[in-house]
């Protein structure tokens, strides 16, 4: 008596799952969702979805950072940088962490610290660091250089980015000079 129950439990849920299986089935074959080219509803700062088939859209650059350098606080910066020390040095000559160490880095060459082992994507940059490319890079590291292995995600605010690089612009011998 004890086996016939345990059986009709099991075709019970054998079923149940047959006649779900058919209904998705049934569904997908009874309807046919059409895809919009663009969205109904335009929503500000959200970018839109490539169309079906189409390419993604190229991200967009961040803000210019050249007429917030002139109102910058290298001070907050330093404040701003404490989330950088876990992987990076500011210090003349300090050693490298799991980032190279940052001290002299606006004017230097992209890939600057001797002996550091930079991703494929920091190695193929090449140029130097200025305003700007550090502006892009503090934005959003993965998006300036995709394939680097910097995880941080980026600072979203131009404010914050330009006291970031007034903080990087002091640590230096002698200063690059502001744009």
């Amino acid at each position: 008596m004890a086996g016939s129950f345990f059986n009709k439990i099991s075709m019970a849920i054998l079923l149940g799952a047959l006649i779900a299986l058919l209904a998705g089935f049934i569904a997908k074959k009874a309807v046919h969702p059409t895809m919009l080219t663009e969205n109904v509803y335009k929503i500000e700062g959200v970018e839109a979805a490539p169309a079906a088939g189409g390419e993604p859209a190229a991200p967009a650059k961040p803000d210019p950072v050249t007429p917030a350098l002139a109102s910058a606080s290298a001070e907050n910066g330093a404040k701003l940088t404490k989330v950088c020390q876990a992987c990076h040095t500011f210090d003349k000559g300090g050693p490298a962490k799991v980032g190279p160490n940052l001290w002299g880095i606006i004017g230097n060459k992209q890939g600057h610290m001797e002996g550091f082992a930079y991703s494929d994507a920091i190695k193929k940059l090449g140029g130097t660091w200025d305003y700007e490319k550090l502006n892009e890079f503090l934005a959003s590291p993965k998006t300036y250089a995709p394939g680097t292995k910097m995880t941080f995600a980026g600072f979203k605010s131009v404010k914050d980015r330009a006291d970031v690089i007034a903080y990087l612009r002091s640590q230096a011998d002698s200063p690059a000079p502001l744009p």
